[in-house]
């Protein structure tokens, strides 16, 4: 018989579990400390990766490169041309939205737009069709490589692919695709996000997260898989070029005990004074050395608008700094930092998260890279070629 006092425990019974689904859901309550994050780093206007808090004025202008952006445009169309309209509404965003700014490399973190999870074969090629059209045949296999990783994490962690798979990558689409007017887009999942700003033949590709663990697969679906590993080995074969005077400048920590990037998820406004050795006090060799390493991470983009966005490197490039944590050796863990007033890269080794089981010291080691790559002064997104549009262009 079923009586009042039955009722409420019964109803409190079903308040418990649904509490505590909802807290299995909520894992651990990560999902509500990214969102907290989000909420902090968005709290703020948006300024740009600064010295001293203060933007550097006149770095950038709109202008004519000479590099077709129409490719992109028409892959863009395509793309959007093969959703269907619940999925479109869902993946387009006004220009100057701040969903730019809502990326993050977790993978609990919830993202907006179509994930290649739930498109079907024509559209996921549509969409790697969008990402061939922007990045350079190196850039997309970095991008194909880090989302396979993102397999192989899956299958170390029992097969956990509803968490870790290839497919778990969003894409939205920031303003109409257009030959004259601003737009872009970007993808945003575990270790892989690609904000990719398009002002007439100008194009910024910032903030980029690019990494993985493992970085190397070795067992699975995507065995032999391996990323990063050029960067890295430039970046310590660089500092062992160094003798002991420019070494002791470079090196502003020895011992590498923690993660050390600074600029990833809503850290957009990061006030980082320059540190380590500035590329004046380097010889002509070893700034060719420094030129190259940059080029490594510059060279994801598209060929004719890396050759662009390298002439912009390379004007500043006696007051880049390189700055080193870590020893020298040939098998160290390190952190690196290339830091001038238009672009900003960290190279980290970091400390283990998905794969705790192997590494029990916590210790970071070379099977966890995070690499971030900005642009200070206010032109992360496209930002101050955005701002100097609508400047001449009112809307």
């Amino acid at each position: 018989m079923i009586t009042p006092r039955l009722i409420i425990c019964l109803s409190l019974v079903a308040i418990v579990v649904l509490a505590s689904i909802l807290q299995a859901q909520n894992r651990g309550g990560r999902p509500d400390r990214s969102r907290q994050a989000e909420n902090r780093g968005l709290a703020e206007p948006f300024k740009g990766i600064t010295t001293n808090g203060e933007v550097e004025k006149g770095l950038y202008q709109i202008r004519s490169t000479g590099i077709s952006t129409e490719p992109v445009r028409q892959a863009a169309i395509a793309f959007l041309d093969a959703l269907s309209p619940e999925q479109r509404e869902r993946t387009t965003f006004p220009v100057d939205d701040s969903e730019w700014r809502k990326w993050m490399n977790q993978h609990f973190y919830t993202r907006q737009g179509v994930s290649f999870d739930e498109m079907n074969a024509a559209q996921r090629e549509a969409a790697f069709g969008l990402m061939r059209a922007s990045l350079s045949a190196k850039g997309l296999k970095l991008s194909r490589d880090i989302m396979n990783l993102n397999r192989t994490l899956g299958e170390l962690k029992s097969d956990d692919f509803e968490q870790y798979n290839e497919w778990l990558y969003w894409i939205t689409v920031m303003g109409e695709p257009s030959a004259t007017e601003p737009w872009g887009w970007q993808i945003d999942g575990h270790h892989l996000i690609i904000n990719y700003f398009v002002l007439g033949e100008q194009v910024v590709m910032s903030p980029v997260f690019v990494g993985s663990e493992p970085v190397i697969a070795e067992s699975g679906k995507f065995k032999g898989t391996e990323i990063l590993q050029v960067e890295q080995g430039k970046g310590l074969e660089f500092v062992q070029s160094m003798n002991a005077q420019q070494q002791s400048k470079a090196i502003i920590q020895s011992d590498k005990t923690r993660n050390n990037n600074l600029t990833e998820a809503f850290k957009d406004n990061v006030a980082l004074d320059y540190a380590g050795i500035p590329g004046s006090e380097l010889n002509a060799e070893q700034r060719s050395q420094l030129i190259d390493l940059i080029g490594l991470y510059v060279s994801n983009l598209k060929e004719g608008h890396a050759r662009v966005r390298m002439e912009e490197v390379e004007a500043h490039l006696d007051r880049t700094h390189f700055a080193w944590i870590g020893d020298t050796s040939d098998d160290a863990v390190f952190y690196y930092r290339i830091h001038s007033s238009v672009i900003l890269i960290e190279f980290d080794h970091q400390g283990p998260v998905g794969m705790r089981q192997y590494y029990p010291d916590r210790r970071p080691n070379r099977q966890h890279v995070h690499v971030v790559i900005r642009t200070p002064n206010g032109n992360d997104y496209g930002k101050d070629l955005l701002r100097q549009h609508y400047d001449k262009h009112k809307h």
